[in-house]
């Protein structure tokens, strides 16, 4: 819903991914989260609530849409992602959503501290009884005591965000264990799943996996999937942890989990202190030995007479293994007593289920640079997502578009489409932006045809050396070369426009197509416009790599074509 009555159930990859996750496994739970909202909801302001009823309605329309267009079941749905909630709003929500007949659908809040939303609800009836979940993100295992006076369920709903090498898979599965032993969270989720996007932008390598290169096929399972596994392959939602879950004698800690049907899975972790830093909160320093750890098993559970074992072991690369299957654990005449020799970043899990299992994959193609050659005429029909491959919108959002009105050579083009600013979670920049390509690029030819559709204020550009994205996009420097309807063009260093080249006059208008080059080659730079030349040999010395880019000058419409980019190391 991009503006008002623009009702739209098929952008974006999420829906597809969803799906794909349900056809894996129907009993994942789905979430949603907004990180921000569509200007119009703001009106003017960078803020959701100024009319509630009408956000909640947005919200509520998605929900909708999941089901409706996608048979999806969206289970929990969250306020504002790590901004400000409104108490009034999250009641709306509420009455909305059982109105809408979606009363199993439950509210988290508020994803981000755990303070002020616990004080919030113990102090309002109302509020307690409408959130179903506490979210708190990077708690660094520890909870507040307001929160677990609510009697609410208490989650990290976001957690993790940590490079995803062995450190990286330490911080998991210490943090899996010890949210609920420390803080009493029977959840916590990821952020991300896999690092589907540019290394260089901020968070690179953040995911679970890594698949950072469509262009080659290349992707990598890393370490932190196989710690997930010891969890989540041998637990399901709706099981609990037992009481009796802590920290073990010379460092680490398990945790026990059962369906109340019978079924037991431990799951014990000795990550040092060197092998298991998240990227936040700060960790204590703690201590690490080895260590003899005996377990007894009583109740129904002493009739056990098979633990199924399951092994990782990180730090030392020649002692490291992951997810390995070992020697079952016969408990027969045992008494339900065990005996573990434990040694440091060990993951154990102990289990009376038998459906573990370590998956094959082909082995995945080699790894390869982005191609030095690269064009896109945008001409899809019918495209199976709305973005276009390899372009990552750092602000704004770029869609395939069809021209009802040109049937020729421009009937199918990539468009800038928000007219207005988002309401932001982060400092978007002024001006939307796509990014593509190698971030090692530094002599390059880029060229695309541009159409603006914005009289008089309109503008568009394409870059190349972008040397930032993500939430530090508006301090984005390169070169940028723009033109404008009001028959202008500029060269700067930076994105925000500040540090100018060089500038000029030129034929140009809105609603026209024109073909935009820019050649980047050492210091200098040159540009033209038609394959006419409006400056050569600038000097343009900072940065000197970064990725190609298009854009435009603000939130309103534009429409790119025919690109193409060229780069020489």
């Amino acid at each position: 819903m991009h503006y008002t009555l623009d009702e739209n159930y098929f952008r974006g990859y999420e829906w597809w991914l969803m799906k794909e996750a349900k056809k894996r496994n129907p009993g994942i739970i789905l979430m949603g989260l907004p990180w921000s909202f569509p200007g119009w909801l703001g009106k003017g302001l960078n803020w959701p609530y100024n009319n509630i009823q009408l956000t909640a309605y947005y919200i509520v329309s998605w929900i909708v849409g999941a089901k409706h267009y996608h048979n999806l079941d969206i289970d929990y749905i969250g306020i504002w992602n790590e901004r400000s909630f409104d108490v009034n709003y999250i009641k709306v929500l509420r009455r909305m959503l059982n109105y809408q007949g979606f009363q199993q659908v439950k509210i988290i809040a508020s994803d981000n501290l755990w303070e002020p939303i616990s004080s919030s609800m113990l102090f309002d009836p109302e509020l307690l009884k409408v959130i179903d979940v506490i979210g708190a993100h990077y708690p660094g295992t520890h909870t507040v005591q307001n929160a677990k006076l609510t009697g609410k369920k208490l989650w990290s709903s976001e957690d993790f965000s940590t490079l995803n090498s062995d450190v990286g898979a330490g911080c998991w599965a210490r943090i899996l264990n010890q949210n609920y032993i420390n803080g009493y969270m029977t959840s916590t989720i990821a952020w991300n799943l896999v690092a589907s996007y540019y290394e260089e932008l901020p968070y690179g390598r953040c995911g679970l996996m890594t698949a950072q290169e469509p262009w080659s096929g290349h992707y990598v399972v890393e370490s932190p999937i196989w710690v997930s596994a010891h969890t989540s392959q041998f637990t399901q939602p709706g099981w609990y942890y037992l009481k009796t879950v802590g920290h073990l004698k010379e460092g680490g800690s398990y945790v026990a989990l059962t369906d109340g049907l019978g079924n037991l899975t431990i799951v014990i972790e000795t990550m040092s202190h060197k092998h298991s830093m998240c990227i936040r909160p700060f960790l204590p320093y703690y201590n690490v030995s080895q260590q003899l750890a005996t377990f007894f098993l009583q109740g129904t559970f002493s009739d056990i007479p098979e633990l199924h074992v399951w092994y990782t072991k990180l730090g030392i690369p020649s002692k490291r293994f992951l997810f390995k299957r070992l020697d079952s654990i016969w408990l027969v005449d045992s008494g339900g007593t065990f005996t573990l020799e434990l040694q440091e970043d060990e993951i154990f899990t102990l289990t009376t289920l038998t459906t573990g299992r370590k998956g094959q994959f082909p082995f995945p193609p080699r790894s390869q640079p982005f191609p030095p050659i690269y064009d896109d005429d945008f001409d899809v029909e019918y495209p199976f997502f709305s973005e276009a491959p390899y372009f990552a919108d750092q602000t704004g959002v770029f869609e395939y578009y069809m021209n009802t009105e040109d049937s020729g050579r421009h009937q199918y083009t990539l468009r800038q489409v928000l007219n207005q600013r988002p309401i932001t979670w982060a400092a978007d920049a002024l001006s939307p932006i796509s990014i593509i390509g190698d971030y090692q690029w530094t002599n390059l030819t880029i060229e695309c045809d541009v159409y603006i559709e914005t009289p008089e204020k309109g503008g568009v550009f394409i870059a190349g050396r972008v040397n930032k994205g993500g939430i530090l996009i508006r301090s984005a420097t390169g070169v940028f070369f723009w033109i404008f309807a009001s028959g202008f063009y500029r060269l700067t260093a930076d994105l925000a426009g500040w540090m100018t080249y060089t500038s000029g006059r030129a034929e140009i208008r809105a609603q026209e197509w024109y073909t935009l080059t820019l050649i980047i080659k050492g210091p200098m730079s040159s540009g033209m416009l038609n394959g006419q030349l409006l400056w050569e040999y600038i000097p343009v010395h900072y940065p000197r790599n970064g990725w190609a880019a298009i854009g435009t000058h603000s939130f309103e419409f534009a429409q790119f074509d025919n690109f193409h980019v060229e780069a020489v190391h």
